[in-house]
């Protein structure tokens, strides 16, 4: 006889498992919430490398699965209700700046935003001299926090255009297209009046001058990079939300992007004795300043396809590399396998080798990305600032203004990310950007090397080349950032 009741038992506790949403919806659900995966995690007594799972398309069971769905569903309405909240802020304000600015045309006083001598309350009278902002020369005054002149007199810039700074927010970067070069010759030399100053200021002390240089090179480097943006195109987002894996997974560790650093050796060379040339690659950093970065916050995306508009960084599996005995490995010295995230440089750097042209390894496989809409120009107008203050300084014999330029470049690049030193600008990912164009840089050079004949020895860094045989028919030697100079010579072998 059939158990009737244990059937209706059954049928009681039977139910159908609560849908849940796609896998890259679910991610986006938690990252606009802007929860971390090991702050669900915790919520749901589960591991982070769970909810990752589950965000990359497994589903959970059971009673976990209930508690997630009932996540994602708060979250998809705690987001539909700020976002209702914002839309009707943002009309109630449109609605009321409209009649506002009405008014304000017959109603403002004249002297709005003058204190009682006349002189607009955001003047601030500076405690030493600093270079004006529109023609370099010393100025006693900041408007909106620029040093610049009040009387136009006294001013070396010439139309009224120019006579008031821009405001930080309504500044842009300028963007230039490959193979044209910003004309510089009309804009003030903030780096010279900057070094005139400091040797003013120490007697002619060299030594001295130039530590102070050193010291101050972040924020002069911050106020060249300010105004080569003046007039420009597109607004920097200084501080925006980043991803959890350019997040620092300790206050002493690192994040999860990988710069591809080349700290490569050539395991076996031919017999007999051989002369060995180490190359110092000039100006690594400042030339990597020219990259494709990301204008705006990142953006996910999922899929094995590489869009050359945007700009990011990517979840890949590299190729194999076959050439180990003569040539680095592209992604650098790497002895983990699987997946890895990785900058635009370096994706860029194996989709180029990987085509028709060279052929050297497989495209690689891209499982996602975090970019944004991109430019390879977004630095250029500060770059050859830099480049050209070098030149000149080089061509000077002048060792303070080399120095000082040196540091401003170097610094900028290693303070872009979550640093005390530089709070101005937080871009975690244009700092991973350029510092792996360098490396990217490094490894066209090796290769060009190779191509040309040389036997490559070995690779370092972002500006160590250790070659044999003739490299001055490949390479130009002198001070120059397209030139390269002799680090040292050095025999191996036996004759």
């Amino acid at each position: 006889m059939t158990d009737f009741g244990a059937i209706d038992a059954l049928l009681a506790g039977a139910r159908k498992e609560v849908p849940l949403p796609s896998a890259e919806e679910r991610r986006t659900l938690r990252e606009e919430l802007n929860l971390s995966r090991a702050q669900l995690a915790q919520a749901l007594g589960v591991s982070p490398s769970t909810v990752g799972g589950w965000e990359s398309g497994r589903d959970p069971s059971g009673e976990v699965r209930e508690k997630y769905a009932y996540f994602l569903e708060g979250a998809r309405t705690k987001l539909a209700a700020e976002a209702a909240e914002a839309a009707e802020a943002t009309s109630a304000e449109d609605s009321a700046s409209s009649e506002d600015d009405a008014d304000s045309q017959d109603d403002a006083p004249a002297d709005a935003g003058q204190t009682e001598d006349g002189r607009d309350d955001d003047v601030d009278v500076l405690a030493a001299p600093q270079p004006c902002v529109l023609c370099g020369e010393p100025a006693r005054h900041q408007v909106a926090g620029f040093p610049q002149h009040l009387d136009p007199a006294e001013c070396g810039s010439t139309g009224a255009a120019r006579s008031q700074p821009q405001p930080q927010s309504e500044r842009g970067v300028r963007v230039v297209p490959v193979g044209r070069r910003l004309q510089t010759a009309d804009s003030p030399d903030l780096i010279g009046t900057a070094v005139a100053s400091a040797l003013a200021e120490h007697s002619g002390d060299v030594e001295s001058a130039t530590e102070a240089l050193v010291k101050r090179a972040i924020p002069d480097a911050m106020a060249l990079l300010d105004h080569s943006r003046m007039g420009g195109r597109y607004d920097v987002v200084a501080h925006p939300w980043m991803p959890d894996v350019l997040r620092k997974q300790s206050s002493r560790g690192a994040d999860q992007i990988w710069e591809a650093r080349p700290k490569w050796s050539r395991s076996e060379l031919p017999a007999g004795k051989h002369e060995i040339t180490a190359l110092d690659v000039n100006g690594a950093y400042l030339s990597a300043l020219k990259t494709h970065l990301p204008l705006g916050q990142l953006e996910h995306s999922t899929g094995n396809h590489h869009d050359r508009r945007r700009a990011g960084i990517h979840l890949i599996t590299p190729p194999d590399w076959e050439h180990d005995a003569y040539l680095p490995n592209p992604i650098g010295s790497r002895d983990e396998p699987g997946p890895l995230w990785v900058t635009e440089s370096t994706l860029r750097l194996l989709l180029r080798i990987s085509g028709p042209k060279y052929g050297l390894c497989d495209p690689p496989e891209i499982h996602e990305s975090w970019t944004s809409g991109a430019t390879e120009g977004l630095l250029e107008k500060f770059r050859i600032a830099l480049k050209d203050a070098r030149d000149r300084a080089i061509a000077d014999n002048d060792e303070v203004t080399l120095e000082y330029v040196k540091a401003m470049y170097s610094k900028f690049v290693s303070t872009m990310g979550e640093s005390n030193y530089n709070r101005e600008l937080y871009r975690t990912d244009w700092m991973h950007l350029i510092r792996s164009q360098a490396f990217a840089n490094l490894w066209w050079k090796a290769h060009r090397a190779y191509d040309e004949g040389l036997m490559v020895v070995r690779a370092m860094g972002t500006d160590e080349l250790h070659v044999i045989g003739d490299w001055r028919a490949v390479f130009a030697e002198g001070r120059g950032v397209t030139e390269v100079k002799v680090k040292d010579v050095y025999t191996v072998g036996t004759g």
